[in-house]
């Protein structure tokens, strides 16, 4: 097949991070080479189990989930997310000591995700239960959970909801280690030969680049996908997670996965010995 006509497709989540980050693709404000993009918006979890099936020629993936699939993906050095001193947190109506939510039931987004590691990693192995990410908060409110563990714009909304913050994940992470808390990554089928990895990375690093350099527009585009977020709300949450280590994530970011997936694995919590492979 002549790659300039081939069809990519990149599977990615349907929030305004993501949306910032691919708004030049999406909207054809790049040269591609001919190459095009067939964009796939779905829940992080949902992408996660497709990378288990090896089903996506690039998708955004968990670093948790990374560790189960690193025989058909390699990790790009663009696109990921990492909280540099915040990210997922644990939130309740009333919060209590962060050793005490040891003995309570708490609502995650995926057994996956990198949320997931990260609290084992800092409470061990607790009572959880499965709640798609956007039905956390709720499901707290109603009282079906007492406790939640929160990703994406949860972050920054969970106290007009009512709730308290009993667990920073990220802050935790930045004391105990001194790196990024690492969530996310963009990985790509080794499959796809030597060649086309590298034009591929290449493009998904200038769309990036592009729209921090056209702020404004791309975050107009991002709030497409925003779910009920302001302007200034849903600027404040792509400038979490789309900076200047999603560009590069760098030596800082990939010592930071390797930090979280090794104790990952000397704790048991992920297949052990977990080398990185970067395209």
């Amino acid at each position: 097949m002549n790659d300039t006509r081939r069809v990519i497709t990149l599977g990615h989540s349907p929030d305004p991070d993501d949306a910032f980050m691919f708004y030049a693709l999406a909207q054809d404000k790049i040269d591609t080479g001919g190459l095009r993009f067939d964009h796939i918006l779905q829940d992080i979890q949902t992408l996660n189990e497709r990378a288990l099936r090896g089903e996506l020629d690039i998708t955004a993936i968990s670093v948790h989930a990374y560790a189960h699939v690193r025989g058909q993906y390699l990790l790009l050095n663009c696109g990921a997310s990492m909280g540099d001193g915040y990210g997922p947190m644990v939130v309740m109506k009333k919060a209590v000591a962060p050793d005490d939510l040891r003995n309570i039931t708490i609502a995650i987004p995926g057994r996956l995700t990198s949320a997931a590691l990260a609290l084992k990693l800092r409470l061990g192995e607790t009572p959880t239960a499965v709640v798609p990410f956007d039905q956390i908060i709720p499901a707290i409110i109603r009282g079906d959970y007492e406790a939640g563990l929160i990703i994406h714009e949860g972050q920054l909304t969970y106290a007009q909801a009512g709730l308290e913050c009993a667990l920073d994940l990220g802050r935790w992470w930045k004391d105990e280690t001194g790196l990024p808390l690492p969530l996310g990554v963009n990985a790509i089928r080794r499959d796809l030969g030597a060649d086309l990895v590298g034009r591929l990375s290449r493009i998904l690093s200038e769309s990036i680049a592009y729209s921090l350099n056209h702020r404004a527009d791309a975050v107009r585009y991002a709030l497409s996908w925003a779910r009920d977020m302001g302007a200034d709300l849903a600027d404040r949450f792509v400038g979490m997670y789309v900076n200047d280590l999603t560009v590069d994530m760098g030596e800082a970011g990939r010592r930071a996965i390797r930090e979280f997936l090794g104790r990952g694995a000397r704790q048991g919590y992920v297949p052990g010995d977990v080398e990185l492979d970067f395209a």
